[in-house]
């Protein structure tokens, strides 16, 4: 099996404005953020509304994700996460099919 070598990726994309807002509801959700900041150890977090594709790796992008968002996996202060299929689903986006969600770790 051979590997596939991509140059480049376009990882843009738009999502309709119901869909988006359903989804930024889910990941706002009360016991979701609490799971999100059991998880990442911290008391607080805060869904910052920065959504990106993962995109395959390269030199370009060692972390799996558009550069403009690797600033976020090198600050502590951020947590970043896969959004939940059933969310994706519930929020009747199906392209793309995979989505990551930036949180700010907060104070109380």
């Amino acid at each position: 099996m051979a590997l596939k070598i991509i140059d480049q990726f376009d990882s843009s994309f738009t999502l309709d404005p119901d869909a988006k807002a359903a989804l930024f509801e889910l990941l706002q959700s009360g016991p979701f953020l609490q799971q999100v900041a059991q998880q990442a150890s911290y008391p607080v977090v805060a869904f910052t509304e920065l959504l990106f594709q993962p995109v395959p790796y390269s030199a370009a992008t060692p972390k799996g994700m558009p550069a403009e968002f690797e600033k976020f996996h090198k600050v502590d202060g951020y947590v970043i996460i896969n959004v939940p299929p059933n969310f994706m689903f519930k929020a009747k986006i199906f392209k793309p099919s995979r989505l990551c969600a930036i949180y700010r770790k907060a104070r109380d």
